[in-house]
Parts: structure tokens; C-alpha cells; sequence
């Protein structure tokens, strides 16, 4: 990416999570208590960014944990934040991992209690010449760094979604292939962000870099999910062919964004974390039953899905639609699963 198109990006970026700010006072119409606040959760997929009218930096991160859940830490996904603004363009995205290290240092304990492990962004179109954009983020991570994230979100309809650096094929490019591997022989992990329309990708991918742990974010990116009957079908039918892939995992959330189609934002206040759970709990449980707890792991996505619902509801649906699963797999869900993926040691014995 040149310097000039990185900067476009960025500024674009911006501008798309100022005009997505979340409605703190419509938010604020409606609270609940923690459905079960015993039950340990990582959440697997958040962002930290600084835009005016939407910062979401650590107090505001801080503020959303203290929603009555037992949240022991979480995971650092790459929104374009704080890149670094000259150098070589290969290496700016290493600003981001630098930022977050200084917006949550370890505790005295020398625990991480906030982005205990932090995924950044580097061009997988490198190839080889990924390997010292990846070191850098090691180093800058200090000893934090747990992969990169690619979003090749395309769609032929431009409706759906203005993209970014989004590209049609991406995953299918042999530079590509080369630089995830390189990932995987790092011990690093691939997170993936596409709409259901790209998941043949996912699949070529993963049989392409079987070394290499991959990471479905948000369902598999099911688009007008609550709006379209025969979306279902064809998406579970999709994931059903990634999950036959061992190397695949899947984050279990996203559904709050308005692309998903499901219209909670446009409620005149906010919806129950039981009406949530109803509409999901289909979507969900296809997911656990394609991949299994031990390779499905829950996410907030936020601030993204804060736009529909408050932090604490939203871990009430999914405790809700979990409720029916043993202890055992639920401790996998919210907490065992990503800490295996992100190798976060000791999230279940914590006091």
C-alpha cells in the first residue's frame, strides 16, 4: 500500500467510527444485572481507538468491564489506530501495538489485566518480507504480540459495505500464502474478518497453511443475517466447509453491527438481552455445532457493536444462549478457547 493510499485509508477509517459513534444516552435508557456473574470470560476481539466523538481508550473500556461480569482480561484486535506516521510503510502498523502497550501496562503482579494479547495488522502481500514487520510487533508487544488480523471485506455491492483495503481474492494470493505461513512457523495466528460471500477463501487458505492457526472473526460474517430468510442456509453450509479445517477457529459474535441486519440500533430504546438472545441463539449454535467449544470463542466487538446494545447486555445474550451447555463447555467458550488461541495463561485460576 503506498503511503499516499495508507493515508486515505486512515482517514476514511475515521470518519466511519465518528459517523458510527455509539448513542450513550439511548444506552443508557436501559441496564441489566449480570445474568451469571460468576462465570470467567476473555473477550477475544475488542478495539482501541482515538477519533473525536468516538474515542474508546482505555477508561472507556474500563467503564464497559465493570458491566457485573467476572471479565479476567481481554484481546487487542488491530482497528488502524495510531500507526506510525513516516518510516518505512511496511512497518507503521507497528505503531498501533507500541499505543496499546501504553494505554494498558501490566499490573505488579506483571499480569496484563486489559489486552493481555494484542493482534496488529501487517500486508500479508509481502510475502517473505513480512517476517521483519512481524518481529517489530513482537518486540513492540513486549511479550503481548499474538498475531496479525487480515480484512479483505468485499462485496460486489458497493451497499454493503464501502471497503476499505478490501479486496476480492486476497487469501488466494501466493504472496499471502507465504506470509501466513511465516506466521505460523513465528507461532503467530492469522485473524480473519470476510463476509459469508468469501469463506471459499477462508477454505483455500486453510488448506493452504495447515501450520497456521486461523481465526474467523465474527460468525463468518453472515450479511443481512436478520433480514434475509435464505441467508442461513448458504452461510451455515459454507462454515460448515471452513470448520472441516482443524486449523480454523471461530469467534462467536459481530451479529450487533448493522450489516448483520438484525436492527437492534433502530429500536426506539434498547433491546433485552433476552430478545437478543432469541434472534442469535440459532446463528450461535450453528457455529458450536460446526467447530465445537473448543474452537468457538465468544467476542464484544466492541466499541463496533455498541452501537445495539450496552457491554453488559450483550454478554447477557450470550450467557443466555449458552446457558443450556455444560460447565465445561462454557468455561471454553468465554475463556478457555482464546486463551489457548492467544496463549493467556491462567485466565480460569485467577482469584
Amino acid at each position: 500500500m503506498s503511503s499516499d493510499a495508507s493515508s486515505r485509508t486512515v482517514a476514511y477509517t475515521a470518519a466511519h467510527k465518528a459517523m458510527h459513534a455509539p448513542r450513550l444516552d439511548w444506552l443508557s435508557q436501559y441496564r441489566e444485572d449480570a445474568f451469571d456473574p460468576a462465570q470467567a470470560i476473555v473477550d477475544a476481539h475488542h478495539h482501541l481507538w482515538e477519533v473525536p466523538g468516538n474515542n474508546y481508550l482505555r477508561e472507556e473500556l474500563q467503564d464497559d468491564l465493570r458491566s457485573g461480569h467476572n471479565m479476567r482480561t481481554t484481546v487487542f484486535m488491530e482497528c488502524l489506530s495510531h500507526y506510525f506516521r513516516e518510516g518505512p510503510e511496511a512497518l507503521r502498523p507497528v505503531g498501533e501495538t507500541g499505543f496499546v502497550v501504553g494505554q494498558t501496562p501490566v499490573q505488579k503482579d506483571g499480569s496484563a489485566r486489559l489486552c493481555a494479547a494484542i493482534v496488529g495488522w501487517a500486508d500479508l502481500l509481502l510475502g517473505d518480507a513480512v517476517r521483519p514487520v512481524l518481529e517489530a510487533h513482537v518486540e513492540a508487544g513486549q511479550s503481548r504480540f499474538r498475531g496479525v488480523r487480515s480484512r479483505p471485506t468485499w462485496h460486489d455491492d458497493p451497499a454493503v459495505h464501502p471497503s476499505r483495503d478490501g479486496r476480492a481474492g486476497l487469501l488466494r494470493e501466493p504472496a499471502a500464502h507465504t506470509a501466513v505461513r511465516a506466521l505460523g512457523r513465528m507461532g503467530l495466528s492469522l485473524d480473519i474478518w470476510v463476509y459469508q460471500t468469501q469463506l471459499d477463501d477462508v477454505e483455500h487458505l486453510a488448506a493452504a497453511c495447515p501450520d497456521t492457526v486461523l481465526v474467523l472473526n465474527h460468525c463468518g460474517g453472515p450479511l443481512f443475517a436478520g433480514q434475509q430468510a435464505d441467508v442461513f442456509g448458504e452461510w451455515r453450509a459454507r462454515l460448515q466447509r471452513v470448520a472441516a479445517f482443524p486449523n480454523v477457529r471461530l469467534k462467536l459474535g459481530g451479529l450487533a453491527m448493522p450489516r448483520m441486519g438484525f436492527g437492534f440500533e433502530l429500536a426506539e430504546r434498547p433491546v433485552s438481552s433476552e430478545r437478543m438472545a432469541q434472534a442469535w441463539k440459532p446463528w450461535i449454535d450453528a457455529c458450536i455445532d460446526a467447530f465445537g467449544v473448543d474452537r468457538c470463542l465468544f467476542e464484544s466487538n466492541f466499541p463496533v457493536d455498541k452501537v445495539g446494545c450496552s457491554y453488559g447486555v450483550l454478554w447477557n445474550a450470550f450467557q443466555r444462549i449458552a446457558q443450556g451447555y455444560s460447565t465445561a463447555d462454557r468455561d471454553a467458550l468465554f475463556a478457555g478457547t482464546a486463551a489457548r488461541t492467544y496463549r493467556i495463561e491462567g485466565v480460569l485460576t485467577q482469584p
